[in-house]
């Protein structure tokens, strides 16, 4: 986030890193700054009948998170053809195992919904698939990628599926395909952010097979560039920051964290040290990059921009633990603060500048399940879990929790976005607007 404080340091350190703030409330994933960290303030309570302004049933099955642009939410989801089956990933292997093979077909769907109204503005089908392979169970979707906007088009990403560009009428620009059917680890199922760089849209295809990250033109869907990566599966984003006048693209993952100059697709610098299924974002705090990986191996690494080549085991990477990291869950970075919630509720706080745990890996009031990401607002750090509640609790480095807020039957995997003071939670089911004041739901 821009502060006083890092403009200052600014004008006396050209290559210091500020975070990549753009305009709009939430138009991609972790919002406006990239950290997931809203602009202004939120409710700090509701349920199904307090702060609640209106509850939508959403077709289908989607677990991206939806993103908004003026009073419009954009959103994705997966829609069984007539009378077919939807997809739950409960067809093979054990716990979590998705099914291989061609699945029911599927409408692959993106809809524009009132902020105020939760009425549907238009929604249109960006084409009609068989997919190859299934999804993880319980997590899975065929509509996991996020879309991104930049208030005059919309992208939506469906990984093997294709790339697809809309006017923010619901008009296709063009769309794009890969021309790849990726082979998922345990036919898990995709579920890579698109994201937005000024002119450029990037989307990442790292999976069992070959692997590779493609820059389009954001306007025509274009290539610009592909680079093959040595990689497996994985579904962290890139990140993209400025460091020494060079836009870079940072890309976790499990055999090496890379940076690519956006401008050609060149490796800047790549760096070992991350386990398996690599899924948390990047962030980045002043000139260095945090990175993280919670499966097997799990390790939370902070390596300083500005370096070259292979960085493994040099002084590039200035601190790293193995205490803590997310395995699903992207960071919240706020006034110097990494804040991290793991898959089985443990929750922790680390200075971002030296990895020392303000607290660590503490019990939230309940037995929690997480695969949502936080986000906070206004001194409130907002954790959606899979049981329905959203806690929220103080930021700083002391752990309080401020409230638990609960919407029955609900189960949330999608992470919320935040618009103006009002939230949006996505639940497996339902879209919900929670505003202050706000009466009881229909």
């Amino acid at each position: 986030m821009k502060t006083l404080g890092a403009i200052l340091l600014l004008s006396v350190w050209p290559a210091l890193v500020l975070a990549s703030e753009v305009p709009g409330e939430w138009p991609r994933w972790r919002g406006p700054f990239n950290t997931g960290v809203a602009r202004g303030d939120a409710p700090l309570e509701w349920s199904d009948t307090k702060n609640v302004a209106w509850k939508k049933a959403i077709p289908g099955l989607g677990n991206s998170s939806p993103v908004i642009w003026g009073d419009r939410i954009f959103l994705t989801t997966a829609v069984p053809v007539e009378g077919g089956p939807a997809q739950t990933g409960d067809g093979a292997g054990g716990f979590g195992q998705g099914a291989r093979g061609p699945q029911p077909a599927h409408k692959l769907m993106v809809m524009a919904v009132d902020r105020k109204s939760g009425k549907t503005i238009w929604e249109t089908t960006a084409k009609t698939v068989q997919p190859h392979e299934g999804f993880h169970r319980r997590y899975g979707s065929f509509a996991s990628n996020s879309p991104v906007t930049d208030g005059k088009r919309l992208y939506a990403f469906f990984g093997s599926n294709g790339a697809y560009c809309f006017d923010l009428d619901g008009k296709l620009i063009w769309e794009y395909d890969a021309g790849v059917k990726m082979q998922m680890r345990n036919a898990f199922g995709e579920g890579t952010a698109a994201v937005l760089d000024g002119d450029t849209l990037l989307l990442n295809f790292d999976h069992e097979g070959q692997s590779f990250l493609v820059a389009l033109d954001a306007a025509t869907g274009k290539p610009r560039w592909k680079v093959d990566r040595d990689e497996i599966s994985n579904w962290s984003p890139p990140l993209v920051v400025t460091h020494g006048g060079v836009r870079q693209a940072i890309l976790a993952a499990p055999n090496k964290v890379r940076a690519y100059n956006v401008a050609n697709g060149e490796v800047i610098w790549e760096c070992a040290g991350l386990g398996h299924n690599t899924i948390p974002a990047p962030v980045i705090h002043n000139d260095v990059v945090l990175v993280m990986s919670g499966f097997r191996n799990p390790n939370l690494m902070a390596i300083k921009l500005g370096g070259k080549g292979d960085l493994t085991g040099t002084e590039w990477v200035v601190w790293s633990t193995t205490r803590g990291p997310a395995y699903t869950a992207s960071p919240v970075l706020h006034d110097g603060k990494l804040y991290v919630i793991m898959d089985s509720g443990l929750f922790s706080c680390f200075d971002a500048a030296t990895g020392k745990a303000h607290y660590e890996r503490v019990r939230l009031p309940k037995p929690y399940n997480f695969k949502a990401s936080p986000v906070a607002a206004n001194g409130k750090v907002y954790l959606s879990t899979e049981e329905g509640d959203v806690v929220v609790v103080k930021t700083g480095e002391t752990f309080e929790v401020l409230a638990t807020n609960t919407l029955a039957n609900q189960t949330f995997i999608s992470s919320p976005a935040f618009s103006n003071g009002e939230i949006y939670l996505r639940s497996t089911t339902h879209l919900f607007a929670v505003r202050q004041g706000a009466g009881a739901t229909d």
